[in-house]
């Protein structure tokens, strides 16, 4: 059993099981049919997330809007038809790696996500942090502290993602060096 900082998010992990494999568990249980494609599975401390591709609309439309409009109506048609199986699906996945299952689907230029977990984060911030948030509440960017850090939040995951990437490449070197380790017990 590894110790100490054993995996992503190191102290922060606890005792969760490993969700290493997910993307795997997951491509041998979803129904055939269902995607394109292979879906795309997220995970992190509380949540798994499996996005999948749906097959490409036919016919024409008279523009962009009418278009998106018949992709989303299909993610919604998809939505409601696999409910129950994704239902069961996600308490089989819940029961393996103790955490939630959301669930969402893309088609052309849209993608929308269902049964998505919203996690309360604390946090403690100096008076130039507060002033940012309240800045931008002020100027009708958020309603509330609470969004307008969520909002800069996404704005840095945007702006930053090559670098995040690397970042999260490089813990998983660390995390696998560390597990290549003694064990001090």
């Amino acid at each position: 059993m590894r110790r100490g900082w054993g995996g992503r998010g190191g102290w922060q992990q606890g005792e969760q099981p490993p969700a290493d494999d997910a993307a795997g568990w997951f491509s041998g249980r979803l129904p055939d049919g269902w995607f394109t494609g292979p879906a795309v599975v997220t995970v992190d401390r509380e949540e798994i997330l499996v996005v999948g591709t749906l097959p490409a609309l036919e016919g024409e439309f008279a523009d962009d809007a009418e278009r998106a409009a018949a992709e989303s109506g299909r993610i919604s048609r998809f939505r409601e038809q696999t409910r129950d199986e994704r239902i069961e699906i996600a308490r089989q996945a819940e029961h393996r790696y103790r955490r939630k299952v959301a669930w969402g689907a893309r088609l052309g230029g849209t993608e929308e996500l269902f049964t998505t977990l919203s996690v309360p984060v604390m946090t403690r911030l100096r008076q130039p942090e507060r002033m940012v948030l309240d800045t931008l509440v002020a100027a009708g960017v958020a309603r509330s502290r609470s969004e307008a850090l969520a909002w800069a939040v996404r704005l840095v995951g945007e702006h930053a993602d090559a670098w995040l990437t690397e970042l999260r490449e490089a813990m998983t070197r660390v995390d696998d060096l560390r597990a290549q380790g003694p064990d001090l017990a």
